[in-house]
Order: structure tokens, then sequence, then C-alpha cells
């Protein structure tokens, strides 16, 4: 098949079709500014987030929270997957109509290669592309590590996660290579459709961040559902049967094997910048591959930007919707905006229920030389909560760390439902001073989940003298 050529130049050009280069583009399109976005895949369109990342996940969190006991964990895996599916393909095709359709912009799919450092070639359908542009946006995100384990990856039943929430068939038995955010969630959601579940973790412990009251009540939660977590097990090896596979590792010097129909490896993410050719570009990366950035994102090219996952900082989509906000500021406003200051960001961890944290632990803030008080109660026990015995779910428990000279949050954990919303108000009342007194004391709805804030904040456990 021939090959066509084209060459053509554009004020913006947008390398990945994420959160933050998405939102960049949209917002220069809507100016009247010349914009060619390009995407690898077809099914990209859009990003990690609402393709095989938060969107599709989340939604499988909520099915497999909805299936009883009498339900039939294949079909009822088999449906939800497909419903997700549909969303997600809804969710796509809007947002390539959304871009594509606007006048000034333009959506390429194809591989995108540095020639220099103002273009890019790429080759889409029959036509090769030869793109110059002004001002370039690197926003490729990450993509999965495989670790080098004897048998992983060759074996022909490991998935990533990807890969794993496009299959229609529930594995009965699974296990999970690495116990972090990725795993357990996995762990969480394929629990309740009804998988046997073997979460190894090379690390002493899961959530070794948290607290340790924190940590043992998610462990709680998860012996309760029935998740074998097994710490400091190191993978040796991984060998296939005719119908299964078996992993081999190790836990305090003594070898254990596993059979499993399925292997998620989820063991990190690393920047997607292999096959970009930023050697062409002059564009300075770290040792993982993330594009160096300034506070500013700019990278070792003042002209070329890296936002989102690829410059090495959180793997969150809300991180790279901010860095838009920068890079935008940057193009059009005052060029005041910078990632320092971004501070008190929240996370959550979508088990069920979730856990959800801001600032710092309880540790931390004694080993940053804090006067700490702390305020902590178990969701049962917090009166003003109905709503947890509503929507049957009291199991969990919040918790917060307080400055005991300025009343002021220094942190908190919530693990409960609804832990993913209440957590970006108590961000909010840290970032713009607000006491936890002043939090304690607030008008909230009733029957709501924040409410609790009235009775776990009147509670205080311990004062440091």
């Amino acid at each position: 098949m021939s090959t066509s050529k084209d060459t053509i130049h554009t004020d913006l050009l947008v390398i990945g079709f994420g959160k933050g280069g998405k939102a960049v583009a949209g917002k220069y399109g809507a100016l009247g500014k010349r914009v060619v976005l390009i995407e690898r895949s077809e099914h990209m369109y859009g990003g990690t987030c609402p393709n095989v990342g938060c969107v599709p996940t989340k939604a499988l969190v909520h099915h497999a929270n909805k299936r009883r006991p009498e339900d039939s964990s294949q079909d009822w895996y088999e449906r939800s997957v497909g419903e997700v599916q549909a969303l997600t393909s809804l969710f796509r095709a809007g947002n390539y109509e959304g871009m594509n359709g606007m006048e000034t912009v333009r959506v390429v799919t194809g591989l995108a290669r540095f020639e220099d450092p103002h273009t890019v070639s790429v080759t889409e359908g029959g036509t090769h592309l030869t793109i110059t542009a002004d001002t370039i946006l690197i926003n490729t995100g990450s993509e999965p590590i495989v670790p080098d384990i004897p048998g992983l990856k060759d074996s022909k039943h490991v998935l990533t996660s990807t890969q794993l929430i496009g299959t229609t068939t529930l594995p009965p038995r699974l296990a999970i290579i690495g116990g972090g955010y990725l795993g357990l969630e996995f762990a969480s959601i394929y629990r309740r459709f009804g998988s046997e579940v073997t979460v190894l973790e090379a690390s002493s412990d899961i959530l070794r961040r948290e607290d340790e009251d924190v940590a043992t009540a998610v462990k709680e939660i998860f012996g309760e559902e029935g998740v074998n977590v097994a710490s400091g097990a190191k993978v040796l090896e991984v060998s296939d049967s005719a119908d299964h596979t078996t992993v081999v590792y190790e836990q305090d010097g003594t070898k254990h094997a596993v059979d499993v129909d399925t292997v998620l490896v989820a063991t990190g993410r690393r920047p997607a910048t292999s096959e970009l050719n930023l050697e062409a570009a002059g564009v300075s990366v770290t040792d993982r591959g993330a594009i160096e950035v300034d506070r500013h994102l700019r990278s070792s090219q003042p002209h070329i930007f890296a936002l989102g996952d690829v410059n090495g900082g959180p793997q969150f989509t809300y991180i790279s919707l901010d860095d838009s906000r920068i890079v935008l500021d940057q193009l059009t406003g005052e060029g005041r905006r910078n990632t320092d200051e971004r501070t008190d960001v929240p996370h959550t961890l979508f088990i069920t229920p979730p856990l959800a944290t801001v600032g710092l632990t309880e540790t931390e803030a004694r080993a940053a030389g804090h006067r700490v008080k702390v305020a902590s109660q178990p969701v049962a026990e917090i009166i003003a909560m109905p709503r947890a015995y509503v929507v049957e779910e009291t199991r969990g428990m919040m918790k917060f760390v307080i400055d005991a000279d300025t009343d002021r949050i220094l942190g908190a954990a919530l693990l409960s439902t609804d832990a993913q919303e209440l957590i970006n108000t108590v961000a909010l009342a840290m970032r713009h001073g607000i006491t936890a007194s002043e939090l304690r004391d607030s008008v909230y709805t009733h029957p709501s989940s924040t409410e609790a804030f009235n009775d776990v904040l009147g509670t205080v456990v311990r004062v440091d003298n």
C-alpha cells in the first residue's frame, strides 16, 4: 500500500488524549488557535481514566457491590463487564466528537515520534503526516510494569489490569502480584464478584504509609471479605499447566505455591515515553523515563510541556487536570500558577468501603515535630452518621490528626461509606485554614455522611504534652 505524505503546521500539538492534554486543547481551540491532538489508539480517546482506568474500575466496584449471594458470579460479572464497556464506549465517542468537532482542532490517530524539537511524524491510515508546532504538550500517560519473574511474561494466564477488565470470564481463582492501590482495589472488586483472591505483596505489609490502626482496620475488612493477603511474599516463578498456572513464592524463608486461573500484575506503572524518540527533541528524562519538568511543567525544551503521569508526578486524573491549569496559565494567563501551590491533595483507595486520606498521618505529624491530638471513632459508633446504617455499611473508621497548638487539621484517614466525597471537604478545610473545631461545629444536611464530623471531631482520644 502506498503512503502519501503531508506536512502541516499548528499552533499547539498535543501528544496523548489524556485529561490534561485534552483540557488544554479544548481551551486553546476555543480561542481560535490551531490544535492537533495525536492519540495512538482509537480505543483511548479521552485517555486512561474513561477507557481503562477510573471509570471502568469504579463502575465494576458498583456492579460488584450490587451482586447478591444468590446471583451467579459468572453471569453477573459478564453482564457487568458488558454494561461497563458500553459506558466507556459512550465516553470515548463523546471525547472524540467533542475534540474533533471543534472548528480549529484535529484529532489524528497514530504513533507520534519526534524528528526534532518542533517536528513530530505520525502515520494516520495511509497518510504520513509531518507536524510542526510552536508549542507541544506531551500527555502520553503511563503503562504497566511487568517485573522480570521467571515464567511471568510467557504465561498465558497473566494479564494486566487493562486486559483483565476487558475479559468476560470471571476467574474462579485470581492471584494479584502487588498490594498497592491497584492491587487492593482489584482484590476487593473480584472477591465481591465471587473470585477466590490471593494478594502477594513483596513488602513487609500492605498500606505501610498509613498508621497502624488504619491499616489494621483495612486488613480486618479484607479478612471478613475472604481476601487472602500474603505480605513479605517474594514471587519466584510462574509456571503454566494445561488449565491453570502455579505461582511460587517465598514467605518467611519458606516456599509456597498457589494454583490459580489468572494472574494480575499490579506492580506499578511507568511513564509512557519509550516510543516518542525524545532524544531527537532534546527532552531530558529521569532514570524511570519520566520527562523532567520545572514547577511550570516545562521540559528541558521551554516550548515542550509534560502533563499527567508522563512527568513522574502523582498518577491521578485530577493531578493531570490541575497540570492543565498550570500550562494554560503559562500559555494564556499570567504565568504564575505552579506545582508548588498544589497542597493537601487527597487520595482514595476504592475498596469497599473506600479509604480516603489527605495530609499527614499521626506518625508523620509527630516525626515532623507537631504536638498532636487525635480524634478517631469506628463508623459503627458514630451516632451522628445514620447514613452508614441506611446503606448497610457500618464497617471502617474515621481518624483526624490535629495540631494541638493551632487546632489546624494536619491530616485525615476516612475508611467509610462516601469517604471519597468526604475527603474533599476535609482537604478544602485544610487548604483554607478551617480549624477542626469549626469543621466539628458546622451544620450539615441529615442524614448524610458529612455530619459524622460533628461526632468524630468532638472526641479527642489522645493529646501530646
